[in-house]
């Protein structure tokens, strides 16, 4: 079933980024179609619920799809392919962090699989479908703690952050968008890192959330109209670089 209106997959978005992200991209104008990836389909169906309630201008709908499991990938791409025949942007944001300040081997897997091989994998999937949209986008949800330049300056304000397993699953992530820019970038797919800057979500744990806003963290809402603006074309000067909202960008 071909779509008219432009076909947007985003992962993680049961809550935080992904959650705001979904609405956002769907409150003000009916041309876009939302996919809204979860890995748990009740608490996805409550969470489509709540959006729709707000009564957005546009689609949005749900998609099964865990990025760390190959079968769940392939058919999540299989399953888009029936549906709607192309995807035009692809939003990777799912993503998790564990606070452990020296990781184990198997957390060092768990982190890597969710942020790392999760949207190496997923976007590889959708490949075929991205290459069938007249304008696809690829926009991998990242950290200004995965910049290795950041990471190296003691001026940096995020210098002091421990978080290194992240640090290093975020910054492999960053790779991953120079290689995708290089890689997909030959059909014209557009790729971006962003940063959704330090903002009030669950991504540590749900008791961090005070903490967070204790220390000024923002909404997340603000985060989503960053990646809102990308969508609409607004940083396509900046195609594979590693942006942040509000105009600005990090350094590798």
């Amino acid at each position: 079933m071909a779509s008219d209106k432009q076909v947007i997959l985003v992962t993680g978005a049961s809550s935080g980024v992904g959650y705001d992200t979904a609405y956002a991209l769907t409150a003000t104008t009916p041309t876009n179609h939302v996919i809204m990836g979860v890995r748990n389909l009740a608490k996805g169906e409550t969470c489509l619920a709540e959006l729709q309630a707000r009564k957005p201008k546009g689609i949005l709908s749900l998609l099964e799809l865990d990025v760390t499991s190959d079968k769940s990938v392939d058919a999540a791409a299989k399953k888009l392919e029936a549906d709607f025949g192309r995807v035009d942007v692809l939003i990777n944001n799912a993503g998790i962090a564990i606070k452990a300040p020296h990781a184990t081997r198997p957390d060092l897997r768990v982190i890597f699989e969710t942020n790392v091989f999760g949207p190496t994998m997923l976007t590889l999937a959708l490949k075929a479908l991205l290459q069938r949209s007249s304008a696809p986008r690829v926009i991998n949800v990242t950290s200004e703690l995965g910049s290795i330049a950041s990471r190296a300056d003691p001026t940096s304000s995020s210098y002091a952050v421990g978080q290194n397993p992240y640090r290093m699953s975020k910054a492999a992530l960053n790779m991953l968008t120079v290689c995708q820019q290089k890689e997909l970038g030959e059909f014209g797919c557009k790729v971006w890192a962003f940063c959704p800057g330090f903002v009030v979500t669950n991504l540590t744990g749900e008791g961090d959330r005070q903490w967070r806003k204790d220390l000024g963290g923002e909404s997340s809402e603000t985060s989503a109209q960053g990646i809102v603006e990308i969508v609409e074309g607004k940083r396509d000067g900046e195609v594979g670089g590693f942006v942040t909202k509000y105009g600005k960008a990090f350094p590798w």
